[in-house]
């Protein structure tokens, strides 16, 4: 009974140790003020960003769908003052793979900056289309 024991506290333990290695693989464990600002961030742009890229990619690069955006994949490359801290317009970069939204599928791959000043006022300032991926057609 007692290697019957030793055995499942074993075998318990081994695999919470592999469970807690994948989900801390996947990304941050803790939250942070820094995170959670990013993420606020992230989710106001949200519809800027999708409206922006839905008047890129079609007619261009898709016509089936349009392009959506998740808050928790935009890969933040660089944000700056622009005039120092003699006022608050801020330029924030970043890169993004839009997907069809439905089945997720990535359509493309594009670096954008946005300008935000007060008012607020969210202005596109640079859109570098950097790769086009196939989209699967239907049969």
């Amino acid at each position: 009974m007692k290697k019957i024991l030793i055995i499942f506290i074993l075998s318990l333990v081994f695999v919470t140790a592999n469970q807690t290695t994948i989900v801390s693989s996947v990304g941050p464990t803790q939250d942070s003020e820094e995170l959670k600002l990013q993420d606020m961030l992230m989710l106001m742009l949200t519809p800027y960003i999708e409206n922006d890229l839905s008047n890129y990619y079609y007619p261009k690069i898709v016509k089936e769908v349009s392009p959506h955006v998740a808050p928790w994949d935009i890969e933040l490359i660089k944000t700056k003052r622009v005039n120092g801290f003699r006022g608050f317009q801020l330029q924030i970069t970043f890169e993004i793979e839009p997907t069809d939204g439905g089945q997720w599928i990535p359509l493309g791959k594009d670096r954008m900056t946005y300008e935000i000043s007060p008012g607020p006022t969210v202005k596109l300032i640079n859109h570098t289309h950097l790769k086009t991926y196939k989209y699967p057609q239907d049969s």
